[in-house]
C-alpha cells in the first residue's frame, strides 16, 4: 500500500515474485488529501482487510483482486487482524475514541473500551482473541479481548510482537528493545552492540523464538547514514547488526517482514527497498568476548549461573575435577572487565560463588579462566541477564 501521491491518490500493489515487481491493484481517491493507506493485514490467503484512517475500511475476500468498503463512521489510526471474523481497530479521537472489535468481518463494530476523552489508543497489537496491547497516554494490556485494559507502567512501544502468549518483545522509537517472559506483565531492556548515530526502532519480525530482526535505526560511514537492521539469533541476549551494499544509500528502514530465516524484505517509504533470499550479509557482533569459539573444557564444568535472570544476587557454579589456578571474572557486552571474583589456586570440588555487586539492567558474560598445574589453559565463557 502507498500514501497519497501527487495526483492525491493511493494504492495497493501486489508482487508475484518477491518484490521485485509490484502491480497497482486497487486505486483510492480521498476527499480530504491528508488520508491514506496506514496498514494493511491478510486473516488467510483470501481475505485481508486495509485502513486508510477514513470512515470506512477496506475488504478482500479474493486475495485482493477485488477491494470494497465497511462503513465505520469513525476513523481507524491502527487495526488488529485475529482472523477472517474477529478484527479490531483503534481511534484516538477525544468525542469517540477507543477500542473497537468486530466478530463478523467488519459488518459491525462494538466499542469495548474508551468512548472519548484524553489519552484515547493510536496503536493496537492483539497475539490472538485474547491477548493484546493499545497505546494511548499509556500501554495497556488486555487478557480478555479487549473487554477490560490493564495500564502497564512506564511502558511504550514503537512496535511489539509475540511468539507465544508469554513471551514477546517490544521496540520504541526512542531505541530500547525489551523482552517479556510473562506475557508483557514485565519487560527487561536488551542489550544492543553501540554502532548506530541514530537510535530509533520502528519494525519488529519474529522468525521463531530465537531469532528476531529490527530496523529503524542508520550508521554512519564517511559522513553519509546508512539503514541497518538488528538481528539476534538467541532470543535477544546478544545483538547484531547488518547493512545492505553502500551503494544501496537508504538512510533508514521503517519496514522489516522475513518469511523465514532466509527469506526478508526490508522497506524505506517513497524512496525504495531491499531483499534478500539468503538470510542478509555477515551478522557483526561486537561484545569484546567471543562466546563461541573457545576451548572445550577437560578439567572443569562451568554452569549456568542461578537464578537467571536476576536482580540483585545469583550465584556461579562450578566443579573442578582437579587442581588448578582458576580465574573468574564478569565482563559487559562491550567486553569491558567489571569484576574479578576468583583469581587463586583451588583444589578438586565443588563451588558456588556469589554475585552480589552492584550491576544495572543488561547482559553480562562470566568467564572462568583453569590453568592446570602442567600450564596448560582452559576457558568456557557464560551469558547472564540483570533486570531491575
Amino acid at each position: 500500500m502507498t500514501s497519497l501521491n501527487s495526483d492525491t491518490n493511493c494504492y495497493i500493489l501486489r508482487t508475484t515474485n518477491g518484490g521485485d515487481n509490484w502491480s497497482i491493484i486497487y486505486t483510492y481517491h480521498p476527499i480530504a488529501t491528508t488520508l491514506a493507506f496506514n496498514k494493511i493485514q491478510f486473516a488467510n490467503n483470501n481475505i485481508g482487510y486495509a485502513t486508510a484512517n477514513y470512515t470506512s475500511l477496506f475488504k478482500t475476500t479474493n486475495g485482493g483482486d477485488n477491494w470494497f468498503t465497511l462503513f465505520t463512521g469513525l476513523y481507524p489510526q491502527d487495526m488488529a487482524v485475529v482472523n477472517k471474523d474477529t478484527l479490531f481497530f483503534v481511534y484516538d479521537s477525544g468525542f469517540s475514541g477507543g477500542v473497537y472489535r468486530s466478530t463478523n468481518g467488519g459488518s459491525n463494530w462494538q466499542l469495548l473500551w474508551g468512548g472519548g476523552g484524553s489519552g484515547m489508543p493510536s496503536r493496537i497489537y492483539m497475539f490472538n482473541k485474547y491477548l493484546g496491547f493499545d497505546l494511548g497516554d499509556a500501554m495497556r494490556r488486555t487478557t480478555n479481548g479487549g473487554f477490560d485494559w490493564t495500564e502497564i507502567t512506564g511502558e511504550a512501544y514503537r512496535d511489539i510482537k509475540f511468539i507465544d502468549t508469554l513471551t514477546g518483545w517490544k521496540a520504541s522509537g526512542s531505541g530500547i528493545i525489551k523482552k517479556t517472559t510473562n506475557g508483557g506483565v514485565n519487560w527487561f531492556n536488551q542489550q544492543l552492540p553501540p554502532v548506530s548515530s541514530t537510535f530509533y526502532f520502528t519494525n519488529l519480525s519474529i522468525v521463531n523464538k530465537d531469532s528476531l530482526w529490527m530496523c529503524g535505526s542508520t550508521k554512519i560511514i564517511n559522513g553519509f547514514e546508512y539503514g541497518i537492521m538488528f538481528k539476534t539469533t538467541n532470543g535477544g541476549n546478544i545483538w547484531g547488526y547488518q547493512m545492505a551494499d553502500t551503494s544501496i544509500k537508504l538512510m533508514a528502514y521503517a519496514y522489516i517482514n522475513f518469511l523465514n530465516k532466509n527469506i526478508g524484505w526490508s522497506y524505506r517509504p517513497i524512496t525504495g527497498g531491499i531483499h534478500t533470499l539468503v538470510g542478509g550479509s555477515d551478522t557483526t557482533y561486537i561484545t569484546g568476548i567471543n562466546n563461541n569459539i573457545i576451548s572445550i573444557p577437560k578439567n572443569f564444568i562451568l554452569k549456568q549461573n542461578y537464578p537467571n535472570p536476576f536482580n540483585s544476587t545469583s550465584i556461579i557454579e562450578y566443579y573442578l575435577n582437579t587442581k588448578g589456578w582458576v580465574k573468574l571474572k564478569i565482563f559487559d557486552v562491550r567486553g569491558k572487565e567489571i569484576k574479578t571474583l576468583v583469581n587463586e589456586v583451588q583444589n578438586a570440588g565443588t563451588y558456588g560463588i556469589p554475585v552480589s555487586i552492584e550491576l544495572s539492567s543488561g547482559i553480562y558474560f562470566y568467564r572462568l579462566q583453569f590453568i592446570t598445574e602442567k600450564g596448560e589453559i582452559q576457558v568456557d565463557t557464560k551469558k547472564m541477564i540483570v533486570t531491575k
